[in-house]
């Protein structure tokens, strides 16, 4: 255990009761490990310099570990609909006997269309376009 220093201080009796209060609530082994975490968490609130970039560890954590699993969630459901696809086009390709050049001048299309919707296109906008033409 390391060495600590006294220190005296001054609380109206109401603060100290709501001290030995939620001393007990945190479950601290003492008053002096309670005071400590308040410290700890008071200062590293003002080491932020703002209240919105400030999270508890124990919040921090959680949300880490929230947006873990939704980020595995979100890689599997990705790798699913990624096979799903490929086998529609291997079947689309396997259907249709296309060209090189008709294939390179649907790509370039696509992507022109993607960049140009910021890729907000829809099925129904392609198909009233092909009726357009």
């Amino acid at each position: 255990m390391s060495k600590k220093d006294k220190l005296a201080v001054y609380l109206t009796p109401e603060k100290k009761a709501e001290l030995e209060r939620r001393c007990h609530e945190d479950g601290s082994r003492s008053m002096t490990a309670f005071i400590e975490h308040v410290l700890d968490f008071y200062l590293g609130y003002l080491d932020t310099q703002d209240a919105g970039i400030f999270l508890p560890p124990a919040i921090r954590s959680c949300i880490d570990g929230r947006l873990g699993t939704m980020e595995n969630r979100m890689a599997s459901l990705l790798y699913k609909q990624a096979v799903e696809l490929e086998m529609c086009e291997r079947i689309l390709a396997d259907s249709l006997e296309l060209d090189e050049a008709y294939l390179r001048r649907k790509r370039a299309e696509s992507i022109d269309s993607v960049k140009r919707t910021n890729g907000q296109l829809r099925f129904e906008q392609v198909a009233r376009h092909l009726e357009d033409d």
